[in-house]
């Protein structure tokens, strides 16, 4: 099931954080606040026209995965090999990269995640904004909103010209700190280190009270549902826009989709990267209303509503199965998450296709970049949750899985429903 979106209209102007070339950029309809901005133009900014950004960082997807088995035998050297009986279950998260740790002496909780990405596009102030987001989702899939501190971490590139770092590592922290303030919230500080690659991430943190302010991530119960908040494809479309440009694969490409076609997945791309999973965060909470701090008119709306989350995750290293298997494997009760719906940005399912096991979308194993959330919420509240979410951010939600009898895994239908997203192009309309 998905709910309508209302349009996004690709439109050509000039922004002070950009370039100044007609090209894709995004403009939501009824919403005047929302930022236009055009292609990065490196001459614009001082730098050479064949500077690119994600030369800095290694390429698209081998960094953004390590084998499950690696990092989890890294993981447990932290631990002493004994499980804390006293230690409440509900606090033990499917995201080793978020933390809830009970202070001492109160009823209050800490709560902590990390991310760190290199670059992935070639826009340094949306590559920073993009970094936040992803920052921001550890925390967003408890059902926290509010975020009380954000710490950046910066990795700049030994191998970058001065001249070019002095210009680019400035526009990287203003979009990094943007993104901040559009969540409500604040960089604190910042670590900066030389290194030969130009990483780009922080961590946030809150302080909230576990029985009001967190959704537990282990509550599913049988006939519930599965909701996807983002599509996906990010790192598939970014990957298709890069071969665009190397001849060798360029001709082969455009047997199964036109550089339209390709220019229009990647701003879209780019479009659900930038944008955090905040407003999805608050609807899933048990107790909506009391969320304090929330500016948006339209979201004050919105969250009166109560949708009872049972649990969520982000999608981001692991793809949605990944995710979904670390998920399950959480829950108290019995059960198997089965996903039915796969909603793709449009024209990626047939490049997963003829890149076979190497963009491995269509089994879920595909990473995602500040993907969105998998929220498991009851059947009867599904329905209501997407059109909120739609409803306040102009973008659709999509229920793709269901919550079985089995014993806490996951896995995909042989022969998955793909949603095409948008299911057809509208001309001037990115959405």
């Amino acid at each position: 099931m998905s709910t309508n979106t209302s349009n996004s209209q690709v439109t050509s102007s000039s922004n002070d954080g950009g370039g100044k070339g007609d090209a894709f950029s995004l403009e939501l309809l009824g919403d005047p606040s929302a930022e236009v901005r055009p292609p990065f133009e490196p001459t614009e900014h001082g730098l050479s026209k064949d500077f690119k950004f994600t030369k800095f960082g290694e390429s698209r997807g081998k960094c953004l995965k390590l084998d499950r088995d690696e990092v989890k035998s890294l993981r447990e050297i932290l631990r002493d090999g004994k499980e804390n009986e006293n230690v409440d279950r509900s606090m033990i998260f499917p995201c080793e990269d978020t933390s809830v740790t009970k202070l001492e002496h109160s009823d209050l909780y800490l709560v902590e995640t990390s991310d760190l990405l290199h670059p992935i596009i070639d826009d340094p102030y949306i590559m920073g904004k993009i970094a936040c987001a992803s920052v921001l989702s550890g925390i967003y899939a408890l059902g926290v909103a509010e975020i009380s501190n954000i710490r950046l971490f910066l990795g700049v590139s030994s191998r970058m010209e001065l001249n070019d770092r002095n210009i680019v590592m400035p526009m990287v922290i203003r979009g990094f700190r943007d993104s901040a303030k559009a969540a409500g919230t604040m960089v604190r500080g910042c670590q900066i280190i030389g290194n030969p690659w130009c990483l780009i991430g922080g961590t946030a943190s809150t302080v909230c009270t576990h029985q009001q302010e967190l959704v537990p991530p282990d509550g599913a119960t049988i006939g519930d549902v599965i909701v996807l908040t983002k599509p996906l494809g990010t790192m598939l479309a970014l990957t298709v826009s890069q071969w665009m440009e190397q001849p060798e694969k360029r001709g082969r490409l455009l047997l199964t989709i036109t550089e339209e076609e390709a220019k229009k997945a990647y701003c879209r791309a780019v479009d659900s990267m930038v944008r955090t999973n905040r407003v999805a965060a608050v609807l899933m909470r048990k107790a909506a209303n009391r969320q304090k701090k929330m500016p948006e008119r339209r979201l004050k709306r919105n969250f009166l509503k109560q949708y009872n989350a049972h649990a969520a995750c982000e999608v981001s290293s692991y793809g949605i199965l990944g995710h979904a298997e670390a998920l399950a494997r959480r829950q108290k009760n019995n059960v198997n998450f089965v996903i039915h719906n796969m909603p793709v940005i449009a024209r990626m399912s047939g490049m997963s296709k003829i890149t076979g096991s190497t963009m491995p979308l269509l089994q879920g194993t595909m990473p995602e970049v500040s993907g969105g959330m998998l929220v498991v919420l009851p059947r009867e509240q599904a329905a209501a949750y997407c059109k909120a979410l739609e409803k306040t951010e102009h973008r659709q939600a999509w229920i793709v899985g269901i919550v079985e009898n089995g014993e806490r895994m996951a896995r995909i239908i042989d022969r998955p429903r793909v949603i095409e997203v948008p299911p057809k192009d509208s001309g001037a309309s990115l959405w």
